[in-house]
């Protein structure tokens, strides 16, 4: 099969089939958030499960997401940290605030779940440390400082995840004009040079199209 889209997205349609169960209250979050017109920038059912898996792999029980939009990916994490655990989560749209709160109020992790509405560059200095993993899925521009902001926030071990990596390539290009390419790109070396951080990244391909996720460990 030749490396295409549509082939991406047929592998990706498989794997979510053979290992992430259908679950309707995860179905009905995608439904909510496509009737509110929300954009479909969430992440895919792997990814979600992804998530999922590396919450429970740390043990975290304080997670904190910047980018909540329709509360599909926090939902993914609310039920990794379990009854005692707890996800704050960061949304600058109230109207996609709204549409998360319902959505996640009807999967059962209401409790579990504090969204602060507002701009994560103003909220986050008003967060209590301490948090044991942190995602960021949010404008890419302000990667640098959403990342200063997660090892101020975390501990020596604190998992950082950072989505969209990928940009189709582009973070190769030196001479990109894109503000969201360039922000992806100056967090990336941050993650390469700043000492509090130990990271990777991956590319990926799938039914969100060539993109990537960074992973790091705040030390």
């Amino acid at each position: 099969m030749d490396s295409t889209p549509a082939a991406w997205r047929a592998a990706d349609d498989f794997l979510a089939d053979t290992l992430v169960d259908h679950d309707p209250a995860l179905a009905a979050a995608l439904s909510a958030q496509r009737a509110a017109d929300l954009p479909a920038i969430e992440v895919a059912p792997v990814a979600g499960k992804l998530l999922n898996l590396l919450v429970r792999i740390a043990g975290a029980r304080r997670v904190l997401e910047i980018g909540t939009l329709g509360g599909y990916s926090t939902i993914w994490m609310a039920r990794g940290v379990g009854e005692q655990g707890r996800v704050v989560t960061i949304e600058a749209e109230a109207a996609h605030a709204d549409v998360a709160r319902r959505s996640i109020d009807a999967a059962g992790v209401g409790e579990r779940i504090d969204i602060r509405v507002g701009r994560a560059a103003d909220v986050l200095p008003t967060l209590v440390g301490g948090f044991d993993l942190v995602f960021i899925d949010a404008d890419k521009e302000s990667n640098t400082i959403y990342l200063d902001w997660a090892a101020r926030l975390g501990h020596p071990g604190t998992v950082v995840v950072v989505d969209n990596i990928g940009r189709e390539g582009e973070i190769a290009n030196d001479d990109t004009t894109d503000p969201r390419v360039i922000g992806t790109r100056d967090g990336l070396r941050m993650l390469g040079e700043d000492p509090r951080f130990d990271a990777t990244a991956l590319q990926t391909v799938g039914a969100k199209g060539w993109d990537g996720f960074a992973l790091a460990v705040v030390v």
